[in-house]
């Protein structure tokens, strides 16, 4: 690294937690031991509760005309990983509020995985540190096509109802791994400068796609009237 380089990244770093969240067997172990280690692990053995991983990176924002800063912060990532298990849901939930940013994942061999997205949707509703946080989807086990029964025509109309972003991915190849982190990771650090500028934080503050609020609190609320900021 070049002495004009390293000038161009920040010495603080500052410490963000993402957590994974889906249904069990939908391979979110799997992908956060991908996105860590770039391995793949075949063997499945069901998290226990919650664990984590942890990765050191540096965030390079993006500029409204979509080119990348040279200017980055360092960032250090803990990668929370949920059981998907219900006789754990009292135990994951606790940990909802300590994350800024989450993995909802489901398994593109299994229907009822995607199905259960809104269930899932409306446990962060009730549990996150605001109502409306930070959320990529990620359709996953995108390498057996063969088995695949959810379509990505249908993955990619819920997601856009929802106002969430979404990424087809491998925990096996790699496929959208990094990417999809680094997706979720630009809205975290947007939401984190709009706290740095904001003395106050008026409805809507935190809300970068105008959609989404509304959205997200359809999956469990009849009345559409109710206010969309972040109360956190």
């Amino acid at each position: 690294m070049s002495d004009e380089e390293d000038e161009a990244i920040t010495s603080k770093e500052y410490l963000i937690k993402f957590l994974a969240l889906g249904d069990s067997g939908v391979g979110k172990t799997s992908l956060l031991y991908q996105y860590t280690d770039s391995r793949f692990n075949p063997r499945f053995v069901p998290t226990i509760g919650i664990d984590f991983r942890e990765k050191r990176v540096v965030h390079h924002p993006i500029s409204t005309d979509g080119v990348r800063s040279t200017r980055g912060q360092r960032i250090h990532l803990q990668l929370w990983d949920t059981a998907g298990q219900e006789r754990f849901r009292s135990l994951t939930t606790a940990f909802f509020r300590d994350a800024m940013g989450f993995l909802l994942v489901f398994d593109l061999t299994n229907e009822q995985s995607f199905v259960n997205i809104r269930n899932w949707l409306s446990q962060l509703q009730t549990h996150a540190y605001c109502e409306n946080p930070d959320i990529v989807l990620l359709g996953n086990k995108a390498d057996l096509e063969e088995q695949r029964v959810v379509d990505e025509g249908e993955a990619k109309t819920l997601a856009e109802n929802l106002g969430l972003k979404y990424f087809e991915t491998s925990a096996s190849t790699g496929q959208n791994v990094t990417k999809s982190v680094e997706a979720l990771l630009d809205q975290v650090m947007i939401r984190m400068e709009n706290c740095v500028d904001q003395a106050t934080l008026p409805n809507n503050v935190f809300n970068n796609n105008p959609n989404r609020g509304p959205k997200l609190r359809e999956v469990d609320e009849a009345n559409e009237e109710t206010s969309s900021g972040c109360s956190c």
